[in-house]
Formats: structure tokens, sequence, C-alpha cells
């Protein structure tokens, strides 16, 4: 077998066709060190999100501490064999810091890396509408999303897991990390550089360089050259502005900037040409033809940016429709003050949304129906590759287990709406449920195939909004069951296709990452219940430590926008945006013409056309902007179309460790730069006030 690999070159170059079914993966260090790292990025990463600027402890970051740690336990922990009953045997030290220790650990602090969505529902009722149902409350639902989705994730494996043609690109790079790390075979004796060397020059390169983007020449993080010639032209700011405007042929030196869409070294290249393709037409094309033909009255506000408007251009101040007493919508203030106005880069994107939410169930059907329904009836629909074969080794966790946790959290969770009054009926709960249940599998082909997540958040608002309107609350939960089960389902589908392409147990699997989601979601409610009771201005905006609450203010404005004013205000019969709502017709048509072009001429380059990949792509704007689709894109064509076509030997050896350096140095970086420049101010502007990092913000 050691002759037999993946069909899938990038597969090849990544993930070992090899397996010791005798190492030892569950140890006692392995626990340790990965409670203990959900402990840490799950507090580290809560207190991050409630401040602005923060970073964020990223699961590479965890890969890369927990080696030597793991190396630091192998070498003091007694290796003393403990015989049990049964004739089986223990030992806090079995031997060497191996692979698979390494990626149990990195399995439990992924599901601690990422913030539990319930926080954000929870603060907002806390903070903004002044009602505190309790951390009880705080804790079951936090709980039942996150183990609501892992039992979705369970459920998928035949469809999402097990076949080889699932790639999961981002999970190729924590696979070459870690062989980097472990590697025995790569010693260098060809005469090559080897991956953990090359690994160390480019992380240590990216470290050095991101002081410059970062802190001391930042304008090159946003080098719109042509808007520091002439910064009082409007013209030539709504073009190449980076915030506000187009942004074309803007470039970035920031690899943070570059990648904040996903890692141009890891997205196939014909999924970053369907990305860009579309944020091309809706933001370049659609968004300017609307804006400039004054299309829904938007000329006379801003091209693009964050922000939703009033009638007078300015930044809409929700608080001055709601009442804060009863937390509803004070209909006279709302009347006399103004209905809620969008700018281009909202429009776009919501139509977008609108499309993706019809389009990925279409092209689901269309591309991947046949097999679903083959895989539902137990009939092989691909050949098994060599990791599939490998994994035969291990007994395989039934689905009972996973149907067994979805039934009871949903029990759970009926339970915890009708105790606290939360505005959303049972029968709201299981239409949440449904909606994370029909997007689990368009949304895992898209992630396991391009690293692109679908959003789900436009549709898991407007939903609840046109069921229940007037009720934030009941829509904050809606949003909260549907968005956070579906978002915390494919993370754990990633993991799982992780344990399956490092050969871990797959009940292995299951224990730990029952145990990180409990553990995460206990360390983060304390975290945030401590910060409310500690800091009684949190969320403010001028709250001295920074603390600001920048996520969950967002949660608060849409849950006004969809809970109180509503879609019918914003897109009903007779209102301006009314034809955006029509996108979702266009959206449920588009796959059909290109499924049968395809169908009659396969070998044609429309084949690699995906609608759903080239709309979701453009649905990061806002909060990301023009700028991170450019330089992006150039990037993506040297490496993933140039090199691999052209030098297939060095792209294979040493791409993803590439990309994986770029990450680990800019991280690093990025985190001592907060620590010893930013943080130290507490609050007050930290830059080096110079051209270099003011001249693009005149």
């Amino acid at each position: 077998m050691d002759e037999e690999d993946s069909p899938y070159p990038e597969v090849r170059a990544s993930v070992s066709n090899i397996d010791d079914p005798e190492m030892p993966c569950l140890t006692f260090r392995a626990w340790i060190l990965g409670i203990f790292f959900v402990i840490i990025c799950g507090s580290l990463n809560m207190f991050f999100q409630l401040r602005y600027p923060a970073p964020t402890i990223t699961p590479i970051i965890v890969q890369i501490v927990s080696y030597p740690a793991g190396k630091f336990f192998a070498s003091i922990l007694p290796d003393q064999v403990y015989r049990l009953p049964g004739g089986l045997e223990w030992s806090l030290n079995p031997g060497p810091f191996n692979i698979k220790e390494h990626t149990v650990i990195a399995i439990m602090a992924n599901a601690a890396v990422g913030p539990v969505y319930a926080v954000n529902m929870t603060l907002v009722m806390e903070k903004y509408y002044h009602r505190a149902p309790g951390v009880g409350f705080d804790f079951c639902v936090a709980l039942a999303t996150q183990l609501l989705g892992f039992s979705l994730a369970g459920l998928t494996r035949r469809f999402l897991i097990w076949p080889a043609s699932m790639i999961w690109p981002s999970n190729l790079v924590v696979c070459t990390l870690l062989n980097t790390f472990h590697a025995e075979d790569d010693d260098g004796s060809d005469g090559s550089l080897t991956r953990f060397k090359f690994f160390l020059y480019v992380s240590l390169g990216a470290f050095v360089w991101y002081w410059v983007p970062g802190y001391l020449f930042t304008a090159l993080s946003t080098f719109s050259w042509v808007c520091w010639i002439a910064p009082q032209n409007r013209l030539l700011n709504q073009v190449f502005g980076s915030v506000t405007g187009l942004g074309m042929g803007i470039l970035t030196f920031d690899w943070s900037q570059i990648t904040y869409i996903g890692s141009p070294l890891v997205i196939p290249w014909w999924a970053e040409v369907n990305i860009f393709i579309g944020f091309a037409f809706f933001f370049w094309f659609l968004g300017p033809l609307l804006y400039y033909t004054n299309a829904w009255s938007q000329a006379y506000l801003p091209l693009g940016g964050t922000s939703v408007y009033d009638r007078y251009g300015q930044p809409y101040d929700t608080k001055r429709v709601v009442d804060l007493h009863t937390g509803l919508l004070n209909l006279t203030a709302y009347e006399e003050y103004s209905p809620l106005f969008l700018p281009t880069s909202f429009t776009s994107v919501y139509s977008i949304a609108f499309a993706l939410a019809t389009s990925a169930i279409t092209h689901t059907f269309l591309y991947h129906g046949h097999s679903i329904w083959d895989k539902v009836k137990n009939i092989k629909t691909e050949d098994e590759d060599v990791h599939a074969k490998l994994m035969r080794n291990y007994p395989e966790v039934p689905d009972w287990w996973y149907w067994s946790y979805f039934f009871l959290f949903t029990g759970f969770s009926v339970i915890v709406i009708e105790v606290y009054e939360t505005g959303l009926p049972i029968w709201g709960l299981f239409v949440a449920l449904l909606v994370a249940l029909v997007y689990v599998l368009p949304g895992g082909f898209i992630f396991a195939m391009t690293s692109q997540q679908i959003s789900i958040n436009l549709v898991a608002e407007i939903i609840p909004g046109y069921l229940f309107p007037g009720r934030p609350f009941g829509n904050m939960l809606f949003k909260t069951f549907s968005v956070q089960s579906l978002l915390v389902g494919l993370a754990f589908i990633q993991d799982l296709k992780l344990g399956h392409y490092m050969k871990i147990p797959p009940r292995v699997t299951f224990v730990v990452q029952i145990v990180a989601a409990i553990s995460s979601a206990v360390v983060q409610i304390g975290v945030k219940k401590f910060l409310v009771a500690t800091v009684p201005d949190l969320c403010d905006k001028r709250q001295a430590n920074l603390l600001t609450c920048p996520n969950t203010s967002v949660f608060y404005s849409a849950s006004v926008l969809w809970g109180l004013l509503g879609p019918e205000r914003q897109f009903g019969t007779g209102t301006i945006y009314r034809p955006i709502v029509y996108f979702t017709i266009i959206g449920a048509l588009m796959p059909i013409p290109f499924y049968l072009f395809t169908k009659r001429w396969p070998n044609s380059w429309l084949k690699y056309t995906n609608i759903p990949v080239l709309l979701v792509g453009a649905c990061w704007i806002p909060p990301a902007t023009p700028i991170n689709y450019t330089s992006w894109i150039i990037v993506g064509f040297i490496f993933q179309y140039i090199f691999r076509r052209t030098k297939f030997r060095w792209w294979s050896k040493y791409n993803f460790v590439l990309s994986a350096g770029l990450d680990v140095g800019t991280v690093i970086s990025a985190i001592l730069i907060f620590l010893t420049v930013q943080l130290p101010k507490s609050g007050q502007d930290a830059s080096l006030n110079w051209w270099g990092n003011t001249v693009y913000i005149k």
C-alpha cells in the first residue's frame, strides 16, 4: 500500500500514505495539552473578540506551541507502564511525542479558537436590551448550539469525509505543518532544502516583514497610491479607494490582507477564478452601474463601506428608533427619523446573499443529487483512496451516536426556550434547525472543495423577521441556532477530515471533539460573565481598555434591522429595495444552463464554473474590501497556476509549507506588535506619526 496514493496531487503533496495503527494518540499528555489549549485559546479569543483592535489566537499558533510542549512532556514524564484489569497497559509517557498526539491536540484546540456565536446574542440582551437571563441560559444555549452542530457533522461523513474528492484544502496546510514537524525521511540528502528549514526561514522572513505594513509603513497594507496623488478628487477615490471605493488595481503588501478571504496558496485555481469573477462582476461592474445611475437613491451615499445610512446620509442611529425600556420598535420615532438606506456595497452583497441562498441548493441537487441519493442507499459512488483503506483499521462511530446527540440537544433546546422568555416559539426552533440541515450539505461541498464557508446570516435573519416580526430576541435566537449549528457543524466536519487524513481513530476524534466543545462553551461563557460583572462600561464606545465589543455591536444592529424594523419594511412590496428579493429566483436558475452545457460538452472550460463559489467569495464584502481580492488573485495565479504547471516538484514540496510559514510569521508578529506597542498605550494612538502611516487616511 506504500506505493498507492491519493489521486489528487495536492493531497499527495501534504498527506502521508502510510499509517502505524499501534501509534498511541489519546495519551495523558495529549489530554493535558489539549484541554490546556482549549482553556487558553477559548478565554483569550473571547477577550480579544470584545476588544478592538486585538489579535486572534489562530489554530496554527497552537500547532506551533504544542510541538515543543509535547516534546517537553515526553522528556519529563515517567515512562513506567501500569497494568490494568483485562490485560490493558497504560503509561504517562508511552514514548516520543508523535504526530497523532499532535493532531489530537490540534483538533481539540480548533474547537476553542472560534468564539461561541451564542455569546454575542446573550451579550446583546444584557448590554443593549438590559435583560440578563442568567448564566444558566447562557450556558444552555451555547452548549446546545455547539453540540447540535457536532451531531450534524457526524451525520454527513459519508458525503463529506469518506469520499477522496472531498479534499478540504485548508486541512492540507495543517497536515503539511504536522508532517514537517515530525518528518523523519526529509533530511535534505537530495541537496534540496528540507521542509522544516524552509518553514523556519519563511516564518522568520514573514515575522520581520510584517512589522513594515503592520506598524512602520502601514500605507503598504492598503497601497492605494493613486489616491495619494489627489486625495480630494472624489471620482478618483471612488474608483481607486481601498475602503469606500472600488479599489481597482490597488495592491497590498500585507499577507494578512492577502489571506483575508483565504490563502491563495491553498484554494484551487479554478475556485479562485470563480471567486474573483463573482467579485469583479458585482463590485466592479454591477455596483458602479447602480451607483452612477442613482438606482435606489444611492448616489448621495458612499460607494462602499460597512455602514447603513439614514435619509440625511449619516450612519443609521438605531438607538433613535428603539424603546430602551421595552426593547421594542418605537414606530413614531421611526417615522419621524428615517427609513434605512443601503450603500451600493450593501445592496450588492444582499443581492449576492439572496442568490446564493437558492443557487447553493440548486447546484447541490444538480451536481451532487445522484451521488447523495446513492450514498443514502449505501451504494458506492467512487473508489476508496488509500486513506479510506487505511482507516478500515479502526472501528467507525455508529450513526446512532450522532443521532442520539441530535435528539438529546434538540429536546434540551426546547426546554431552554420554554423555561426562558426568548420570543422564539418551539416551531420556530425546528424551522431554525431545518435551515441548518438544508444548508449543511451545500455548504459542506463548497467548504470541502474551496475552503470558502457559505454564509446564511441573511437567510437566518429574514426568515424569523417575516415569521415573528417585532421580536428581536426571537430573531437573534433563531439566527443563533441556525447559523451556529451550521458553522460549528462545518468546523467539526473539517476536523473529522483532518482526523481522517492523519489516521486518528474515529472514536477518538468523537470523544475529544465533545470534550473540547463542552470545555470551550464553559470557558467562554465564564470569561464573558466575568467581564460583564467587572467592567461596568463594557461595550461602550469610550471604554478605557477598548473593550468596545465590535462584533456584538453588529449583532445588535442586525437584531434591530431584522427583528424590530423587519424585512417587510426593507424588502416588502412597494419598497425601493424590493427588486433585490428577485435575486432568489435568479440564483435558483443560474446553475441550470451551466449544468446542461457541461452535460452536452463535458470537456469545455465551463465545467469549472461553479455558481455558488462564484457568489460565496463576494459575500466577504463587507467587512472585506476590494483590496483583499486584487493581490490575492495575483498570488494565486503565480503559485496555483504557473508554479503548479511549470515547477510541480517545487510546488508539491514547498507550496503548502510556504503558506504555513507566511501565516505563522505574520500572526506571531501581529500578536507581538499588539502586546508590545498597542496594548501599553491603553487606547491611545500607537502608530508612528509620519507620512507612510497617514497618507492613506487623508
